[in-house]
């Protein structure tokens, strides 16, 4: 397989303010969107830098279909992949000519620039402000014009947005390293990107009103232990599409969610060969059934010597959200597809789950290991956020900090996470644990006790004033790592930073673990010898035409065996627990060879849990 070839995305980071609200990002337009009985959605009025033109692809991303069964929404979405577009949409009653509706967007692009969307969230208070007033009145046009000339870029703002450009460039990649060679044969420079949460969250601070990163309490809600498997599906880098209904500002904060909670920490950066990296899964936000092409790119089911390959780059990958049913119905414009459950079934008496799936329509559930991981983090998620000091913790709505219990039944193994959400126990699973309960006479299992104790120990050890990448290492006998040390300033992380933290140093534990095998694997590997060494030398062949001068450009031995030609590498049961994977889990093990393959470009021969009786493999 050849995986050499990568997009490098740009690094996706939580923005902080640094202190007051007037930290406004500049804005390339602004659009009014009105919705006329004869035209349809209309551009009413727009203002934009030169050189930028408001085509038909805003109108259509900025008003999903179905926005006209909701009276307010709040929609992202991504312009020429170079600008974060936000819209407020506002629908209010009108008089009967208006079919009793007067349905309206006001909407902005903000250069990619200034951040991951753009800091674009930042104008969300007042464009929801503008679209109210303007529902009463859509010709006061001088409001527009008010907040365009407001906030469009000034001279004085073309050379700060050159220094944020700047800073931007260099805090999301850092300065180049020296560069060294790489399995793929060429030279690494890779830029260190920064997708963890340090110095991001000093003591004091908080995230804006508006962040999509607010919205990661309720993306835990909303998933249950699905959200690890979607958080694999964006570590492998595959194309997934939530498909929903309006309104979609929900939807499109969770797209920002798996994004964010998918990236690489800079820490192990360094242990990926393949250049270019792929840092991050590219947030597309809200798209519609004009954005077709777009959303096919990337496949992996493409040939990798195509053109297409070559011009857009394969397996790239993307996450998105849509209203558009019909995208659903069209396999190979995605990897992997959510249903997400109707806003009505918020209050329903029985929990509605979202639905997983590829395209070749099998469900995609958690594995059993993943049932008990999701147990232990909103255990310890409750237990600090009883604990966050007044000083370091926010006030959003109670709904958005509410982690849900009554609808889970944690010690129940015929609850309905375990039965809709959760794969069955394999039957080697369910003999080996029905031979370890026998073995310990009834007694909790140590093993079951010490996976807990490690999986609370990747939400602790934190410090107020800088968070670090380091997950904690798993000792391969038993024992406490010192990492599970519980730190006394662990306060100083917020909710949502505090998840953010538990998947960054879950994806630096699976990826350490991973470039340790694959070191041990290639130190114990000697290539065979070259061909070159036993050749006959010129004199035993005295008929044979001198033919030096032809092969001057020949390497005198040949070179270093390349990934592909490498042997597969070994992972067992036991490197599989130490990454905190199912070692009985079919979907696991396909989950590392896939994950080797695309940072490494290598082959894994991963071996799950089993059952042996003096020495015979029983299961």
């Amino acid at each position: 397989m050849s995986t050499v070839r990568r997009r490098r995305g740009k690094s996706l980071r939580l923005d902080l303010p640094n202190g007051g609200g007037e930290d406004l990002p500049s804005v390339a337009a602004v659009f009014l969107i009105l919705f006329d009985v004869k035209a349809g959605y209309t551009i009413a009025w727009k203002q934009s830098i030169p050189g930028l033109e408001l085509n038909e692809s805003v109108e259509y991303k900025s008003l999903p279909s179905g926005l006209h069964n909701v009276e307010e929404d709040l929609i992202y979405f991504v312009h020429n992949d170079d600008y974060a577009g936000i819209s407020a949409f506002i629908n209010e009653p009108a008089e009967e000519s208006d079919r009793n509706a007067l349905m309206l967007a006001v909407g902005a692009l903000v250069p990619l620039s200034y951040g991951r969307l753009g800091k674009s969230w930042k104008h969300a208070v007042g464009l929801k402000e503008l679209a109210k007033q303007l529902s009463k009145d859509p010709q006061k046009t001088e409001l527009l014009e008010e907040f365009w000339n407001t906030h469009k870029p000034h001279d004085e703002d073309d050379s700060q947005g050159e220094t944020i450009n700047t800073e931007s460039s260099s805090a999301d990649k850092a300065t180049p390293r020296q560069g060294r060679p790489s399995p793929n044969g060429k030279v690494r420079t890779r830029k260190r990107a920064v997708t963890s949460a340090s110095a991001l969250a000093p003591p004091g601070q908080s995230l804006d009103p508006y962040h999509p990163a607010l919205s990661l309490p309720s993306f835990l809600n909303t998933f249950g232990p699905l959200i690890f498997p979607v958080y694999k599906a964006a570590l492998l880098r595959k194309r997934i599409l939530l498909v929903g209904q309006a309104p979609v500002e929900q939807t499109c904060n969770f797209v920002y969610d798996i994004s964010i909670l998918s990236g690489i920490p800079s820490s192990v950066c360094d242990l990926l060969p393949l250049e270019p990296l792929p840092t991050r899964l590219q947030p597309l936000f809200a798209v519609g059934v004009h954005d077709m092409p777009i959303l096919a790119v990337g496949s992996r089911d493409q040939a990798p010597n195509s053109s297409v390959a070559e011009e857009e780059g394969v397996g790239y990958g993307w996450v998105a959200n849509t209203t558009d049913d019909i995208l659903a119905l069209k396999p190979h414009l995605y990897d992997t597809v959510i249903t997400m459950p109707p806003a009505y079934t918020k209050d329903a008496k029985e929990k509605h789950w979202p639905r997983l799936g590829v395209k070749k329509g099998t469900e995609i559930k958690a594995t059993q290991r993943d049932l008990r991981r999701y147990r232990t983090l909103r255990r310890e998620l409750r237990r600090s956020n009883l604990t966050l000091s007044p000083q370091t913790s926010r006030s959003p709505a109670p709904s958005s900090l509410r982690l849900e219990t009554d609808q889970e039944t944690y010690d129940d193994a015929s609850s309905t996470l375990d039965s809709e959400l959760v794969e069955p126990q394999s039957w080697s699973a369910l003999a080996y644990n029905s031979f370890m309960w026998w073995a310990s006479a009834g007694e909790k299992r140590t093993d079951l006790n010490e996976e807990e104790e490690y999986d609370a120990a990747l939400l602790r050890h934190f410090d107020s004033s800088s968070y670090s990448d380091r997950s904690p290492t798993r000792p391969r006998s038993s024992g406490r790592s010192p990492a599970m040390e519980f730190s006394a300033d662990h306060q100083g992380l917020g909710l949502e930073m505090r998840i953010i933290a538990y998947f960054h140093r879950l994806t630096t534990l699976i990826l350490k673990t991973l470039a340790d095998l694959i070191d041990a694997s290639d130190s114990d590997y000697e290539p065979p010898s070259s061909p070159t060494a036993t050749a006959p030398p010129p004199e035993d062949n005295p008929n044979e035409e001198d033919t030096t001068n032809d092969q001057d450009d020949q390497p005198l031995l040949k070179s270093s065996t390349s990934p592909e030609e490498k042997p597969p590498i070994p992972i067992n049961a036991e490197d599989m627990s130490r990454m905190g994977l199912d070692i009985w889990s079919e979907s696991d093990r396909l989950f590392v060879r896939e994950l080797v393959a695309l940072y490494w470009g290598r082959r894994a021969d991963v071996r799950g849990g089993g059952l042996e009786w003096c020495g015979v493999r029983i299961c």
